[in-house]
């Protein structure tokens, strides 16, 4: 039996953790689980799984949920805030952390599980993106298992030699194939972009995703975080790692290898394979989620990304290349333009250039301690709040 915590319990991984969970009672108890300000969510969530411990985000979603789950007899522990992630995520009592929150904001849990030697299920991008020596450190420091849950990710992960976490010269690897369905706007007039609305920009052709990341999905900027995770996962450099448009997302990604073989992990898109890969591994488990029918997929097709369509891509790939804290800046700034455009204080085709611009202004400084992280995280979110008030 494995406790899992939950980070990020209401969202669109965390539904689907619970979901597979439910299916293995057996196998699978509930710990902890949280959310940021959901608490009528999350509240129905401890009610079904009572866990021992719920985190929120403030004292008065933490008093709101408190008195729901009094109403119920569910005697679930409430707590708020940050320490207080950290300390579900790296409980002893805590067999597995699934970090889906967000952001920035999953950075410190997510670390704190990493350093306390936990299976950690990573669905936070950012853990990696900003910080991914110190996180890759603090895995290999603490002995922890780390699993992606992106389904690029995890789909290489499957496509590697069994035995290799990351890509020795010696596996024979040439090169890693992360795969996009192109998003919404894939086929759409670049010239009109301008005027595309929040809700256009959230409609996937494929994922049932949260706003914030469709947007992502919709610049392609998603596409580049996953670039420089898949950097720090697998030890590839820049050079080694190619983005393929992939409309039908029925390939997850791929892995060449130098014998000409290239090897890729196919299904259904629904997040809860991945999900069920990690939390069985190595074994294999029901998720809940059909077998592909190659005969009514009928077509794959293939084509390679246009950097004028999706400039926010070409910005991952510069800043994976710059190093240092160049992705953090890259990443601060994208969540505070997503913002303003979902908020339509930016236009879509402004998201880009105000990432471009805080880059150009802020040094790239050297990613030496999680302090000096967030101390350009910081900086790099007040430049792109001047840029878009000017």
């Amino acid at each position: 039996m494995q406790r899992i915590t939950i980070l990020g319990a209401t969202g669109s991984i965390g539904v689907s953790t619970l979901d597979v969970i439910a299916r293995h009672p057996d196998r699978y108890s509930v710990y902890a689980l949280s959310a940021h300000s959901r608490v009528e969510e999350l509240a129905a969530q401890c009610i079904q799984f009572r866990p021992s411990r719920a985190v929120v985000g403030s004292a008065a979603a933490a008093d709101r949920l408190a008195a729901l789950l009094r109403a119920a007899g569910c005697r679930t522990e409430v707590e708020w805030g940050e320490a207080a992630l950290c300390a579900v995520s790296s409980a002893a009592e805590t067999d597995a952390v699934m970090a889906a929150i967000v952001g920035a904001a999953g950075l410190a849990p997510t670390l704190a599980a990493a350093r306390a030697g936990k299976k950690v299920m990573l669905a936070n991008k950012e853990a990696l993106v900003m910080s991914g020596q110190l996180f890759m450190d603090a895995v290999a420091e603490s002995g922890a298992v780390l699993l992606p849950i992106d389904s690029e990710h995890n789909a290489i992960f499957q496509c590697l030699p069994q035995g290799y976490g990351r890509v020795p010269a010696a596996a024979g690897v040439t090169k890693i194939l992360l795969t996009a369905s192109g998003g919404p706007f894939l086929k759409r007039e670049v010239a009109t972009l301008e005027n595309v609305t929040p809700d256009e920009a959230c409609k996937h052709p494929k994922w049932v995703m949260g706003r914030k990341i469709s947007v992502d999905s919709a610049t392609m900027m998603n596409k580049g975080l996953e670039v420089i995770e898949a950097h720090w996962l697998f030890g590839a450099p820049a050079g080694q790692i190619e983005v393929v448009i992939h409309p039908q997302s029925v390939i997850h990604s791929m892995v060449s290898y130098s014998d000409g073989s290239v090897l890729a992990e196919l299904g259904n898109p629904d997040m809860r394979t991945p999900i069920a890969h990690a939390l069985a591994y190595p074994e294999r488990i029901a998720s809940g989620v059909a077998q592909l029918d190659l005969t009514q997929v009928g077509t794959l097709q293939f084509e390679k990304p246009d950097f004028n369509r999706f400039p926010c891509l070409a910005l991952a790939f510069e800043a994976l290349r710059a190093g240092g804290t160049a992705p953090a800046l890259l990443n601060a700034a994208n969540e505070v333009a997503v913002q303003a455009f979902l908020d339509e204080r930016i236009g879509f085709r402004r998201i880009d250039r105000v990432i471009a611009r805080v880059m150009e202004e802020l040094p790239h400084g050297a990613a030496s301690s999680i302090e000096a992280v967030m101390a350009q995280d910081a900086l790099a979110r007040a430049a792109a709040e001047r840029i878009i008030a000017g």
